[in-house]
């Protein structure tokens, strides 16, 4: 089922994607978040979300909205999915109120009678068909001029998520008007509601006209509507990508869509959402998705068990084996593990908070770090030396560049590589090296078909990826 055919066109898809997911350490770094790995299947969260909707002759081209460390990620992946969207950046982090309006000023102004489809780039959604019926009718809604929200009916006395209690139902039957919203409350009262009815979980999606969300934003958060319009009146164009104005985006207020418009607003409404969605907010609710065996243990990877019950193991990158286990998380990756009871999934955040403060680069990073031109693997890191796989699309080239307190030595495991070093140039062929030294121009450059790998050796006093001066790069980084 789809969108009347009025609607054509006017429904732009607007995709959060700038999010950092930390309760799902060690799987979602800060610049490689949960919305971009494979944690329900085959394709990413935010690959998900495209093809919800990507082949819906109903939607105009999506919006997305990211930031600067994460667009090379995510413009692949938009790649892989085989999606022509609009790439919006946010120069710093302003929460959902003002990058939803950022996203209602590039719409409007390419259509002003557009409507916009809000949708985070890290949920699930398991029934696609029920969730276009109910966009279908939060539409109709829209353009009677209402915020529309999307509810999902509570299996359980959830404390993670927000909750929205149901008002008077809209003449139509498409919703209802939203009485009130809760933001996570306790377990008894979350209980509470599942006993009297009528409350549902916010989904955190939403459908409105982008004019009469900017309107209400104007009267009710003023400040967050003229930073976002003057972040759009100074924006240019990157490439792929669009950069609003830091300076005037920066100064708006960090708050979220709820607090800012939806809990004052007299125009919200919620249209049910019986998908099979969630927030996929933590290791537990993946727990509760996922198929289980016969112990009710959900076993991913390379997983030997013995007397588990009730639990979630991840053997992502290495063997684990797990004996005697009730009702535990362990996710083990090739730089980190993680042993958690699953009810104190939701503390997870507080360990990636304190490895942020301890500045470990395994809150920050994982070991493969996607490139415009491929990407990068640690292998090995010890005192001033480093090793790395560094793989380069056909066709595709790092930048002119040097460093100032490293070298590095080039090993060739398959492919040509064409090598620029110093004012030379030369091709290295498979099982041919070339050294680097610290001070050198450089650039590496993948003239062939087919992928090259390289092995890099780095040497040096200091290691890291801000010792680089660049001085041309085919992507535009600075």
């Amino acid at each position: 089922m789809g969108l009347a055919p009025e609607a054509s066109r006017e429904v732009r898809p607007v995709v959060l994607a700038g999010g950092s997911g930390m309760r799902l350490w060690p799987l979602s770094r800060e610049t490689f978040p949960k919305q971009l790995s494979p944690l329900m299947g085959e394709h990413s969260l935010l690959q998900s979300t495209i093809r919800r909707i990507g082949s819906n002759a109903a939607f105009g081209r999506p919006i997305i909205l990211t930031n600067e460390a994460l667009r090379f990620a995510v413009a692949e992946q938009l790649r892989l999915a085989d999606c022509a969207a609009s790439i919006v950046l946010e120069p710093v982090g302003r929460n959902t109120a003002a990058a939803i309006a950022v996203a209602a000023f590039q719409a409007a102004r390419e259509n002003a009678e557009a409507t916009l489809l809000v949708m985070p780039s890290d949920h699930m959604i398991a029934d696609g068909s029920a969730f276009l019926i109910a966009v279908e009718r939060a539409v109709t809604l829209a353009r009677q001029n209402l915020l529309v929200t999307f509810g999902a009916t509570p299996t359980r006395p959830e404390t993670g998520f927000g909750y929205i209690r149901q008002g008077a139902a809209i003449e139509g039957g498409h919703g209802y008007r939203v009485a009130s919203f809760t933001e996570k409350p306790s377990r008894d009262v979350a209980q509470g509601y599942l006993d009297k009815g009528g409350y549902y979980w916010n989904c955190g999606i939403f459908v409105f006209k982008a004019s009469f969300y900017l309107a209400e934003l104007k009267r009710l958060a003023p400040e967050v509507h003229d930073a976002a319009q003057a972040a759009c009146d100074t924006q240019a164009t990157d490439h792929d990508f669009i950069r609003i104005g830091a300076k005037a985006f920066a100064a708006s207020p960090d708050i979220s869509i709820d607090y800012a418009v939806m809990e004052k607003t007299g125009a919200a409404a919620v249209v049910p959402l019986d998908a099979g969605w969630s927030d996929i907010g933590s290791w537990s609710e993946i727990w509760n998705i996922l198929p289980k065996d016969a112990a009710a243990n959900v076993l991913l990877g390379d997983v030997l068990a013995e007397n588990v019950t009730r639990c979630y193991i991840n053997g992502a990158d290495k063997l684990v084996a797990a004996v005697g286990l009730t009702d535990t998380i362990v996710v083990a990756t090739d730089d980190a593990v993680l042993v958690a009871g699953i009810e104190h999934a939701q503390s997870v955040r507080k360990i990636t908070e304190r490895l942020k403060t301890l500045h470990r680069r395994e809150a920050i990073e994982p070991t493969r770090v996607s490139r415009p031109w491929g990407f990068f693997q640690s292998l090995h890191r010890g005192e001033r030396f480093q090793v790395k796989r560094l793989t380069i699309a056909p066709g595709a080239r790092i930048s002119l560049q040097m460093h100032l307190h490293r070298a590095e030595h080039w090993v060739v495991v398959n492919g040509t590589a064409l090598v620029t070093h110093g004012e030379d140039k030369r091709l290295v062929q498979e099982n041919e090296s070339i050294y680097i030294p610290a001070g050198t121009k450089h650039r590496l450059e993948n003239p062939g078909k087919m992928e090259l790998n390289v092995i890099e050796v780095q040497t040096g006093s200091y290691l890291e990826e801000d010792d680089i001066v660049r001085y041309d790069d085919t992507y535009g980084r600075s």
